[in-house]
């Protein structure tokens, strides 16, 4: 997600004035400063791995404090760049954090998907694994806007693309797959549209348009499609699965495919509707990541702020809210937790309360174990 057009200049504004001034000098604990009512709740104290937010190499320093003032001991940039010289920027900016800060490359499908596309893309995977890269992140744009040559779309399940997924397999670079979009995105615009706040925000995430846009539902089924042809490939099924109001349906999934991942960034309010949730987690706790889907954003002018949660600038309040409300849904059994973004659904949440050793996977030991990292855990 990125913040609405016309919103930039106020979020920028907003993000410098609010929360630099609240989070930055602090170094970033704005709990300190929080109101009694505001300090009640504290998580386990568990190291946590981000494994989804996006960040630039300017904002990086940002989001790693951030980061360390609620337990996330190491963040994972999805957004390391389609290109060589984006993709160096960000792999530098990580190493001035070391141990803290991981980086996915991304894959450029302009001119794909003739032989030399394929070519060009598995020496470019082939680079960015030698240069540091971690895994590779595919957005949404493919299986929606992104087209071939001929100016068709290009399906998630391609079979021009299978040299791609297969390299990734080999190199050891997990895929971080975003496949369509929440399901309310597809449907018409209107009072009867959970989304319908965030898409006033920003229409341009409706994907409501049959004669320009496939349904969901076909998107999905290439996306499943695409995770069953590699079955050497680990791939991350975005926001928990790319299907967070059917978590029962990722629980088929994951039963059926060992190769599939899930995180848990951005679909607190799907997710906190489904009684399957919790079930699903506790039949496959060693394959749930901990993520946020926090975006940083940087403006021209130097300005530099964070999104939590689509289309709202990050003050205190609203960062409070974000973390509090994630935490207490994983953590407790509190039965009406606030939305930790309520542009994306305003309704209160039963809290999941997992057990503390599912937790100490989710957040930490998973992650450790898919990319190759030191236990948090330990001296």
């Amino acid at each position: 997600m990125i913040p609405p057009r016309r919103m930039w200049l106020a979020v920028l504004a907003l993000c410098l004035a609010v929360t630099g001034a609240v989070l930055g000098v602090a170094g970033w604990s704005f709990r300190r400063d929080a109101p009694e009512r505001a300090r009640r709740f504290r998580p386990l104290p568990i190291p946590k791995v981000d494994v989804h937010q996006h960040v630039g190499p300017r904002t990086l320093a940002d989001a790693v404090r951030l980061g360390a003032s609620q337990g996330i001991r190491v963040v994972v940039n999805l957004s390391g760049g389609a290109d060589d010289e984006a993709l160096q920027a960000q792999l530098a900016a990580a190493a001035r954090h070391p141990g803290r800060a991981l980086v996915f490359m991304g894959l450029d499908l302009e001119g794909c998907c003739d032989e030399g596309w394929q070519r060009r893309e598995v020496a470019r995977l082939e680079r960015g694994k030698a240069a540091g890269a971690r895994g590779l992140t595919l957005y949404k744009a493919l299986g929606l806007t992104a087209t071939d040559a001929a100016g068709r779309r290009v399906p998630v399940d391609a079979p021009a693309l299978d040299p791609v997924f297969e390299a990734a397999g080999r190199l050891g670079l997990p895929v971080s797959l975003h496949a369509a979009d929440p399901k309310a995105f597809f449907e018409p615009r209107g009072e009867d549209n959970e989304r319908e706040a965030e898409l006033a925000e920003s229409p341009e995430w409706s994907w409501a348009d049959r004669a320009r846009y496939p349904a969901w539902q076909e998107v999905f089924d290439e996306y499943v499609r695409r995770v069953a042809r590699h079955p050497r490939t680990t791939f991350i099924g975005v926001h928990f699965g790319n299907d967070a109001e059917d978590p029962a349906e990722v629980g088929r999934l994951l039963d059926r495919l060992p190769n599939l991942w899930v995180d848990t960034a951005g679909r607190a309010p799907e997710l906190g509707r489904r009684a399957a949730t919790r079930a699903v987690i506790l039949a496959h706790p060693d394959r749930v990541l901990f993520g946020t889907d926090l975006q940083w954003i940087e403006g021209a002018e130097g300005e530099k702020g964070v999104i939590a949660g689509a289309g709202w600038a990050a003050g205190a309040e609203e960062l409070r809210r974000f973390f509090d409300g994630n935490f207490r849904f994983l953590e407790t059994r509190d039965p009406a937790i606030p939305s930790p973004t309520p542009l994306q659904g305003d309704w209160n949440l039963p809290g999941l309360g997992l057990p503390r050793d599912v937790l100490e996977r989710l957040y930490h030991r998973n992650a450790e174990a898919l990319l190759g990292l030191p236990p948090l855990d330990r001296p």
